[in-house]
C-alpha cells in the first residue's frame, strides 16, 4: 500500500480521482540508486529548470527558428508566467491547466510554469478539435487554458461548449490581455512550490481502443524517473548534445525526447513546429543535431534523401510510436551507418520501457526491458510463457498506469501489479522481445495511436451514414491506415465523391490524422449472434470485393 506524502495541493481533485490503491500497478523505487535517492519533497521544475539554470545559465536550451533561448532565459520566462497563473488567473496548487501549442519555446515555458506553481498540466495536441478539447476540459475539470494565438478558433469554441473551462490566455498574441503583455509586468523570480514527490503534475490523455480518451495521471517523481532510466542508462546524452525530433510535446514521448531528457543532461533541443522528413534532414544539417527522435515512417522517407545532406553530426537515432520494421532499420543503417534504437513505450507508462542501443541491438527485435523496469510475456491467466511463445506483454517499473476516474479501463490495464500494454510479443531465450501485433483494436498509423470507435462515433454524426465500423489496414508506408466500412442510408450514394465528403467531415470534427484514408461502402456489417461487429472479418475482407 502506497503511503502518500503530505500534498502541496490545496485543490485535492487529483488525489481524489486516482484509482483505488489496490488497482495500482506495483511501482519499485529500489531497483536503481538514482530512483532510491529521490527526496519525498520533489518538484520536477526545480530539478530540471531551477537547478539546471543555476548550473548552465548562459548555455542554450532551446533553438527555435533563429531564436536561441538559454537556460536562464527559459527560467525567467517560466517564472513570469507562473506569476500570471497565480496573480491574474487565480491558479492554485492542484488546479489543472490546459496547454495547447505546437512545439515552440513558449509552450515549454508554460509547461514549466504550471509545474512551478504546483498545478497540473493537461497538454493537448495542436490538431485536436473542440470536441476532443471539451471532453478533456470537462473530464479533468479544467478552468484555465493557455493557448497559442494561431490555434484560437478551436479554443474559442471549446470555451463556449465546455462546462468547466472559463478563461484562456493566448501567447504570440497582441493586446493587453496577451500572455506576453501580462508577463512583462511580472518579476523574473518565483519560488517553486514545494510539492510532494507523489503529487500529480501531469494528466496525459491517450486515445484508447474503446470509448473516449483516457487521462493518465503522473507524479513529479515519474517525470524524473524516465530521465533516470531510459535517458541516463540507454540514451546517455551529455551537455554538448543537440536534440531534435518530430513528436509533439503534448505526447509524453515528445515531452521526454525534446524537453526533459536534454534538460536533464544540460543539453539543448531544436524545436520545429511542422516537421517533414526533408525538414528533419535540413535541421540536422543546419543545427548540427546529434540526437534524433522520430517514427519509422520518417526514417523510411529520409533514407533515400540522406545522401543529399551533411548529417555527420548525427550520432543517436531513436524510433518509437509504432514497430520498427527490419527493412527500415537496415536501410537507415546502410545509408547513415547509424543503428536505430527502437523503443516501446506508452502514455500509461509515460515513456519507453523496452529498448536496446548500440551493440546490444538485435535488428528486428524491440529490445529488452530497460534498467529499472521488468517485462515478461504471459498467457491469458497472467502466467509467464516459455521463450518463443506468443503472449501478452506485461511490464512494471517506477512508473505505471493510474487512469483518471476510469475504474473499468484501470482494471483492464493493470492486473496483479503488472501493466498490460495491449501488445502481443514473443520473448526469446536471450530476453529480447519481438513484436507480433496489437491485442486490441488500437490502430497505430505513422506513430499515432488512433481509436477506431472514436472515428466511428464521428462518422455516425453524418446524415448519410447509417452505420459503420473502423479498423486498421496494413500499409507499407504508415504501418497501418484507418479504414472505414460504411453502410449508407442511400445506397446509390456509394461514390468516390461521398468518400471524400466523409473524409473531410471527419477531418473537420477531430484531429485530421485520425481520418479514414480508405472507405469501403458495404451493404451490411458482419456481426456475431449477439450483435457485435466482427472486426476480424472486416480486417480480412478482400478490398476487391467491396
Amino acid at each position: 500500500m502506497h503511503r502518500f506524502e503530505s500534498s502541496a495541493h490545496t485543490d485535492s481533485f487529483a488525489r481524489d480521482h486516482l484509482p483505488p490503491q489496490d488497482q495500482w500497478p506495483e511501482m519499485r523505487w529500489d531497483t536503481l540508486p538514482e530512483l532510491a535517492a529521490y527526496p519525498k519533497r520533489l518538484n520536477c521544475a526545480r530539478e530540471l529548470l531551477d537547478r539546471q539554470a543555476a548550473k548552465y545559465g548562459d548555455r542554450p536550451v532551446i533553438h527555435y527558428n533563429d531564436e536561441v533561448w538559454t537556460y536562464r532565459y527559459l527560467l525567467e520566462a517560466a517564472n513570469r508566467i507562473a506569476h500570471v497563473l497565480v496573480d491574474d488567473l487565480g491558479v492554485k496548487p492542484g488546479n489543472r491547466v490546459l496547454l495547447r501549442a505546437p512545439n515552440n519555446p513558449m509552450y515549454v515555458a508554460c509547461w514549466f510554469a504550471v509545474m512551478k506553481v504546483g498545478a497540473i498540466a493537461v497538454a493537448t495536441m495542436p490538431l485536436y478539435r473542440w470536441r476532443e478539447l471539451t471532453f478533456m476540459a470537462d473530464k479533468a475539470e479544467i478552468a484555465v487554458a493557455i493557448c497559442d494565438w494561431r490555434l484560437r478558433d478551436e479554443m474559442e469554441t471549446t470555451l463556449k461548449e465546455s462546462r468547466q473551462l472559463r478563461t484562456c490566455r493566448y501567447f504570440y498574441a497582441e493586446g493587453p490581455e496577451s500572455l506576453e503583455s501580462l508577463m512583462a509586468t511580472k518579476p523574473a523570480t518565483f519560488e517553486t512550490v514545494d510539492t510532494a514527490w507523489d503529487d500529480v503534475c501531469l494528466i496525459a490523455f491517450t486515445s484508447g481502443t474503446t470509448g473516449p480518451a483516457k487521462g493518465c495521471m503522473h507524479f513529479h517523481r515519474d517525470i524524473m524517473a524516465i530521465c533516470d532510466t531510459f535517458s541516463r542508462y540507454v540514451l546517455q546524452p551529455d551537455k554538448d548534445d543537440v536534440f531534435t525530433g518530430s513528436p509533439p510535446l503534448a505526447f509524453t514521448f515528445g515531452l521526454g525526447a525534446l524537453v526533459t531528457f536534454p534538460m536533464h543532461a544540460g543539453a539543448s533541443t531544436v524545436l520545429v513546429e511542422q516537421f517533414t522528413p526533408q525538414k528533419i534532414l535540413e535541421t540536422i544539417q543546419a543545427k548540427k543535431v546529434s540526437v534524433l527522435f522520430t517514427a519509422p515512417t520518417a526514417y523510411r522517407a529520409m533514407t533515400e534523401m540522406a545522401k543529399d545532406y551533411d548529417i555527420a553530426s548525427l550520432e543517436k537515432c531513436v524510433s518509437a510510436g509504432e514497430t520498427l520494421p527490419r527493412p527500415t532499420w537496415d536501410g537507415w543503417r546502410d545509408a547513415t551507418g547509424i543503428r536505430i534504437t527502437d523503443g516501446l513505450g506508452s502514455t500509461e507508462m509515460l515513456h519507453i520501457f523496452v529498448t536496446s542501443a548500440g551493440d546490444g541491438i538485435r535488428p528486428g527485435a524491440t529490445g529488452k526491458a530497460i534498467p529499472g523496469f521488468e517485462a515478461r510475456v504471459v498467457d491469458e491467466r497472467g502466467n509467464p510463457v516459455p521463450p518463443g511463445t506468443v503472449g501478452r506483454l506485461a511490464v512494471r517499473g517506477p512508473t505505471g498506469c493510474r487512469y483518471l476516474d476510469n475504474p473499468e479501463r484501470q482494471a483492464a490495464y493493470v492486473k496483479d501489479g503488472w501493466n498490460f500494454t495491449g501488445d502481443a510479443y514473443v520473448c526469446d531465450e536471450d530476453g529480447y522481445f519481438w513484436y507480433q501485433a496489437r491485442t486490441d483494436d488500437m490502430i497505430v498509423s505513422a506513430g499515432y495511436n488512433i481509436s477506431g470507435p472514436e472515428v466511428e462515433a464521428v462518422l455516425m454524426l453524418h446524415p448519410l451514414v447509417q452505420e459503420c465500423a473502423v479498423v486498421g489496414a496494413p500499409d507499407p508506408q504508415r504501418g497501418q491506415i484507418v479504414k472505414a466500412f460504411v453502410v449508407l442510408r442511400e445506397k446509390d450514394r456509394a461514390t468516390a465523391e461521398t468518400a471524400k465528403l466523409l473524409q473531410d467531415f471527419v477531418k473537420a470534427e477531430i484531429a485530421p490524422y485520425k481520418y479514414p484514408r480508405a472507405i469501403d461502402f458495404i451493404d451490411t456489417l458482419p456481426r456475431t449472434q449477439t450483435g457485435k461487429v466482427q472486426r476480424f472479418a472486416l480486417r480480412s475482407r478482400d478490398p476487391a470485393a467491396a
